[in-house]
């Protein structure tokens, strides 16, 4: 009866301790591209030789101006914080009651000494520091009335024993972006990007359940 418990107490451990895979799969209407059906159509062709869809300027960029145009994102993000405190406190304290006589005599009650002594000493140092480089090709989904433009996309690569994905969503100004039709992921706001993977060695990566309680602050001890 003992080994058959204990045998249960280890598989739900073991269970507790195993990593769930990260809920990442692609297409997430997030970031997905803008559907072929909500585009507006071409007019119709009645016969002018030029049409204002198909035009061609000979005096300015073809840059991503309309809804469903591709923009490429080059990222170049990196942020480092660092911040140190530390804290010294002393306190000395003496306390002496002389012999005090009473009739000639000193009774041992009334003369007393005391001394006290608290000191406390504190440290704290915090480093952080992130890059991302690299590129990614991402929709216009929607034109702001301002004319702000909203991107979004997402790229995912197959690799061994798992996928990596980065996505990109936000706002970029239409003067932002390049004559090569790329802008900066510093220049995008409300900016939202993420890096990670799915698979056998992301989950490798990643402390178990019951790890992750013991290291947290539920955790009283």
């Amino acid at each position: 009866m003992k080994s058959l418990i204990t045998g249960s107490l280890m598989l739900v451990l073991a269970g507790c301790a195993s990593v769930l895979p990260i809920d990442e799969k692609p297409n997430d209407p997030r970031y997905s591209p803008v559907p072929a059906q909500s585009l507006t159509p071409p007019p119709t062709t009645d016969g002018s030789l030029y049409q204002s869809n198909y035009s061609m300027s000979l005096f300015s960029d073809q840059r991503a101006k309309r809804i469903g145009d591709v923009i490429t994102v080059v990222l170049q993000e990196q942020t480092q914080a660092s911040k140190s405190n530390s804290a010294t406190t002393k306190k000395d304290s003496d306390l002496n009651l002389g012999d005090v006589s009473i009739f000639t005599k000193t009774p041992p009650i009334l003369s007393a000494s005391a001394a006290a002594s608290r000191a406390f000493t504190g440290t704290g140092d915090a480093d952080q520091s992130n890059s991302l480089r690299g590129q990614i090709t991402v929709t216009i989904s929607d034109i702001l009335p301002n004319g702000v433009l909203e991107v979004r996309g997402e790229k995912w690569l197959t690799l061994n024993r798992g996928d990596e994905f980065i996505r990109v969503r936000g706002l970029v100004r239409a003067q932002d972006i390049g004559p090569d039709n790329t802008v900066m992921s510093t220049k995008l706001a409300d900016a939202r990007i993420s890096y990670g993977g799915t698979g056998e060695v992301a989950n490798a990566s990643r402390q178990g359940l019951l790890t992750r309680f013991f290291s947290s602050p539920w955790w009283p001890f």
